[in-house]
């Protein structure tokens, strides 16, 4: 691991300077060793230098926080994943009545719960946040039935957070402290600002300037609005993951993905990047100008945690993450989705059309010379953090997969079409989410 110490404290600095991204943090552990390294600047405004004891949010990596929280929960005999939730929280209330009766705390776990997942109502800051949530959910729409199809839910995981809340009997934080950031000896966490003002702190930036919010609202804590920690905190509740035999079958696959270009499927909490030749596992995270990457490989008992605060951080994450997989277990990541080999128009009758969500329109729609467009435009919460619109031509890639000819945030990524809506035409555009066709 010595080497691997030098490269990072070379190397991280110019990958910094090549790639835009202010500063970044970055942890490895490989069997009982753990290097860390940081650089850049936490703030723009202020100047602050990184150092490893910075804390960057992890954004949606919370929710295997939050999994594992529940799987204690099924280990210990209190919960089971095949039963419906309502069992343990029979006042929860959807816009379909059918799937809330019926949707399963597993079906949670694996985002196949159907229902709208975009959802960031912000219900204050008191420790009732998560049950004030919960309740206001009344009326959110069902996408689909729920087991039928995969798509990322973020409400589903504040839903599997109050539910840890009433099994406990303490708020979400407080469960969170007590079963896993003390015991693991997180103790560079923050689950709030108030906690996270006592580090040295990473602050957002987007388009190259400091975020004038640090974080969302604490009422969505489960899905990742308010967790920061060190980068050798999120690897030391990774080493806990590889280490603990009752934990394993959290990574074994419950869903397949669509081709996104993506992972290939889900388990309980985990995204499964590969499954074969070796199985890499792990979660992204992005808040307000901040993101975060964590892998394991159960196979070689080594996970890596890159944490940025903007910029185009997917890219410096392949660069880090990338040559430690190499060098440490001889595996590449995943390559990245190929462009096709010739651009060429789809069939815009089945995939032309408006698909909306919580949080964007996206219209797609031919033009006069044939050409497929899809336009985006922000709503609710990523309209007001001022996420931009976003447009691109799509071309044929992968059956009714497209290709975006512009990357966003330095990376193309494919979207597939899925459904049929009864006329022939796609029901849902998927991105990662199931956004429903309108019209």
């Amino acid at each position: 691991m010595r080497g691997i110490d030098d490269w990072l404290e070379q190397r991280l600095p110019t990958l910094l300077e090549e790639t835009g991204v202010p500063a970044a943090a970055v942890a490895v552990a490989y069997g009982d060793r753990v290097v860390d390294a940081a650089a850049g600047t936490l703030s723009a405004a202020t100047g602050v230098t990184a150092t490893t004891d910075a804390i960057f949010q992890i954004g949606s990596i919370t929710k295997v926080l939050t999994a594992t929280l529940v799987q204690q929960l099924a280990d210990e005999g209190l919960v089971d994943l095949d039963r419906p939730v309502r069992t343990w929280l029979p006042g929860l209330r959807l816009g379909d009545e059918t799937a809330a009766a019926a949707v399963t705390v597993r079906q949670l776990l694996t985002h196949t719960a159907g229902f709208e997942g975009d959802v960031f109502t912000d219900t204050g800051k008191g420790d009732d946040c998560v049950e004030r949530y919960v309740d206001l959910l009344t009326g959110v729409p069902q996408l689909f039935p729920p087991g039928e199809m995969w798509s990322y839910n973020n409400a589903g995981f504040c839903v599997l957070g109050r539910l840890v809340e009433v099994v406990r009997g303490a708020p979400y934080d407080a469960c969170l402290r007590t079963h896993l950031l003390d015991p693991l000896g997180m103790t560079g966490a923050a689950t709030d600002p108030y906690e996270a003002i006592l580090h040295r702190t990473a602050v957002g930036h987007v388009d190259g300037r400091p975020t004038d919010t640090w974080a969302l609202a604490r009422s969505n804590a489960p899905a990742g609005s308010m967790l920061a920690m060190r980068a050798r905190d999120l690897v030391a509740f990774a080493r806990h993951h590889l280490a603990t035999p009752a934990l394993a079958g959290m990574r074994e696959p419950q869903v397949r993905l669509p081709d996104l270009g993506q992972g290939e499927a889900w388990g309980l909490g985990w995204e499964l990047f590969q499954l074969a030749p070796t199985p890499i596992v792990g979660h992204d995270g992005n808040t307000i100008g901040q993101s975060a990457f964590l892998r394991l490989l159960p196979e070689h008992d080594l996970a890596v945690a890159v944490l940025t605060n903007g910029g185009p951080a997917k890219l410096l994450h392949r660069a880090v993450t990338g040559h430690l997989l190499r060098e440490l277990a001889g595996v590449d990541l995943p390559a990245p989705p190929p462009p096709p080999a010739t651009v060429t128009t789809p069939d815009s009758v089945r995939y032309a059309g408006t698909y909306v969500s919580e949080v964007g329109e996206t219209v797609v729609s031919l033009d006069g010379q044939g050409r497929l467009w899809l336009d985006r435009t922000p709503l609710g919460v990523l309209a007001e953090i001022d996420e931009p619109p976003f447009r691109t031509e799509l071309v044929a890639w992968r059956g009714d997969t497209l290709w975006p000819l512009e990357p966003e945030g330095g990376v193309h990524q494919p979207v597939a079409f899925l459904g049929d809506d009864g006329t022939g035409r796609a029901a849902y555009l998927h991105t990662g989410r199931a956004d429903r066709r309108i019209r």
